[in-house]
């Protein structure tokens, strides 16, 4: 019986998890929105909304707390539960980084953009298709599915090169562009954050299915 609660009480904090992420994924998606799009509202939306996400986070803490308290799981359940603790930091501080460019928006206000962005929504959506990937392997607990979501880092590196070279030639060509240009380079530099926490994710799940964890250069703020 005590197996069984332990079990049915691990699917619900996998429910609360996936529910913190999906949050997450659209707090990336709706941060750069609101860049492109200028909305300052929905820039304000998304800082408020970093709260849910730390809520989540303490509360899901808690219950992992409280059954490694109460159950002293062994071997494969206490990977699960301390897994679940890791993914849960990694998803609280891509939720910073999300109300991080939620900020450049409130600080660009309604300041013309000194050019389209095109590559910036393009990092976005990879890395939220990256946080999504995880999370769905976590579920299934797929660890091949884990290491093609990794692979998908790859792209965003790509951007992150392509961002930084074309705002430095600007800011080069034209030095009123440096204050807002600066924000941008912010900008692709909180989503290449983003997706090294969502690489986490993949590695976590990982190391929950084989106990083997790949170790990596430093950790992303």
């Amino acid at each position: 019986m005590a197996r069984e609660q332990f079990h049915t009480e691990l699917k619900s904090l996998e429910q609360e998890i996936l529910r913190m992420g999906t949050l997450v994924e659209e707090q990336i998606a709706r941060a750069v929105d609101s860049l492109t799009t200028r909305d300052l509202k929905v820039a304000q939306q998304v800082i408020a909304d970093d709260d849910r996400v730390d809520d989540l986070e303490m509360e899901i803490e808690r219950r992992c707390l409280t059954l490694l308290a109460l159950q002293q799981p062994m071997a494969g359940d206490l990977r699960v539960v301390s897994t679940a603790l890791k993914i849960i930091t990694d998803l609280e501080r891509m939720a910073d980084h999300a109300a991080d460019i939620a900020n450049v928006t409130r600080r660009l206000g309604h300041e013309p953009l000194i050019k389209p962005l095109v590559d910036i929504p393009r990092m976005a959506t990879v890395a939220a298709h990256m946080v999504r990937s995880a999370l769905n392997a976590y579920i299934a607990r797929d660890v091949e599915m884990a290491r093609d979501m990794i692979r998908m880092d790859d792209e965003v590196d790509r951007l992150y090169g392509q961002i930084f070279r074309e705002l430095l030639d600007i800011m080069r060509q034209d030095p009123d562009s440096v204050f807002q240009a600066t924000y941008l380079l912010f900008v692709a530099n909180y989503l290449e954050r983003i997706a090294d926490h969502a690489t986490n994710l993949g590695e976590w799940v990982q190391y929950m299915v084989t106990g083997r964890r790949k170790e990596r250069r430093g950790a992303p703020a």
